[in-house]
């Protein structure tokens, strides 16, 4: 009974009933929703609290900005439901309205990422100039996935989301995490406009992934290792998060001497041999299944895929090699 008044005190305002309608259609920050709104950020960074409080939103601060999603299913489905049933008997004048604003928002989102990678696009064919075309590292990085369904996806270090917008179509859920800020928007500009609403997107670090263990089928990490100063970490980290049988797979650079990547554009590691990813994946219970070498240009890019033992096989593994 409490929930329950909690939860009809939170919604007894048309501002928060707009707010839950405009959350449905997507992730918003606090500062998007005032534009929608017409209302001030702190009135609606107050609406908003009532809201989370209720356990019909949740808050999620990257840098300077703070995006809100609506709450957990089982608190929110029920309401939803009503929601519906309310607005077949009767339309909501509101719904037009915000609607269009919320179009705009939109707009807004991919424009802002239009003037990003007009202004750092020079960077990043400098890098890509030295291997194969991505294309063709996407198309292997599909293959070694094959076709069967996902199931729980995490892109590691995900950018601009490229990774979630080639296989979240294929994921029940797909999280994209990622340290910066500026790279969250760009990726929440393009899968919004991608309309992949199975989609989620942290702000987080890749030593502490926001999953509990065993909670995903499968991890990307595409071109991020070689930033990582503990790689070995960073792979120990995604086993975590696998469930026993899932995969991890990480494209990355063979080992090479471009030591002005270093300096240049912040690679920690000049790549990466076979057997120093042999030794991570062996500390993270993680057994090598499939590599993949693609050559063509200076620097060669590399698929190594592994798959997380159960614990049993696992405890026979260490015994073994004790």
């Amino acid at each position: 009974m409490t929930i329950a008044l909690e939860i009809f005190r939170a919604l007894a305002d048309a501002t928060r009933l707009r707010i839950v309608a405009l959350l449905r259609s997507m992730e918003l920050s606090v500062g998007e929703l005032a534009q929608v709104l017409g209302q001030s950020q702190p009135r609606v960074s107050r609406h908003v609290k009532i809201l989370c409080d209720a356990g019909l939103a949740e808050r999620r601060k990257e840098g300077s900005w703070v995006f809100v999603a609506l709450g957990g299913g089982t608190t929110v489905g029920p309401v939803l439901e009503a929601l519906d049933s309310w607005a077949a008997l009767q339309p909501d004048h509101w719904a037009v309205a915000d609607s269009a604003r919320l179009a705009a928002v939109r707009a807004d989102r991919a424009a802002s990422a239009a003037l990003w990678f007009e202004a750092n696009a020079g960077q990043w064919d400098a890098i890509r100039s030295l291997h194969i075309a991505e294309s063709e590292v996407e198309a292997a990085i599909s293959a070694v996935l094959g076709e069967a369904p996902i199931g729980q996806l995490i892109d590691i270090g995900t950018g601009t989301g490229r990774m979630l917008e080639l296989f979240a179509g294929r994921a029940e859920q797909a999280l994209g995490i990622d340290r910066s800020s500026e790279m969250l928007r760009l990726a929440r500009a393009k899968l919004s406009e991608r309309g992949l609403d199975n989609t989620e997107l942290r702000q987080a670090d890749l030593y502490a992934l926001p999953l509990g263990d065993g909670a995903a089928d499968v991890a990307i990490v595409h071109h991020v290792l070689h930033f990582a100063q503990q790689p070995g970490a960073a792979i120990a980290e995604a086993a975590r998060v696998l469930k026993a049988g899932g995969r991890l797979l990480i494209a990355d650079f063979a080992a090479h001497d471009r030591e002005e990547l270093r300096t240049k554009d912040g690679h920690t590691r000049l790549g990466f041999a076979d057997e120093q990813m042999a030794t991570w994946f062996a500390a993270a219970d993680l057994a090598p299944e499939r590599t993949e070498r693609l050559e063509g240009g200076e620097l060669t890019v590399k698929l190594w895929l592994a798959r997380k033992r159960d614990a049993q096989r696992s405890g026979i593994h260490k015994a073994m090699a004790a």
